[in-house]
């Protein structure tokens, strides 16, 4: 066998391995234990990393923008405002 065919097989076998490592498992609903001493801040998840929300979708990870509006992310009480978010949801 060629030696660039099973070079490129095993990089092949390595990347897939660690994208798979690097996918993250669907997180589902926040527990009331997570959200201890944090807020929901909409408008500041980045698509797909949002914790909950209303509207299009139902809960985590289901944006399809960035900085969806009625999509919010859990964060630090007192720190919404300062990551130019806000404590109500609004249209998507």
């Amino acid at each position: 066998m060629d030696r660039r065919i099973v070079t490129l097989a095993l990089a092949g076998s390595l990347a897939s391995a660690i994208a798979a490592i690097a996918v993250p498992a669907f997180a589902g609903p926040v527990s009331p234990e997570q959200a201890i001493g944090k807020e929901k801040c909409y408008g500041v998840a980045l698509k797909g990393q949002n914790d909950c929300a209303a509207g299009a979708h139902d809960c985590a990870g289901h944006s399809t923008v960035d900085f969806d509006k009625a999509s919010f992310k859990l964060v630090p009480k007192g720190t919404c405002h300062t990551i130019k978010g806000t404590l109500k949801p609004g249209r998507a």
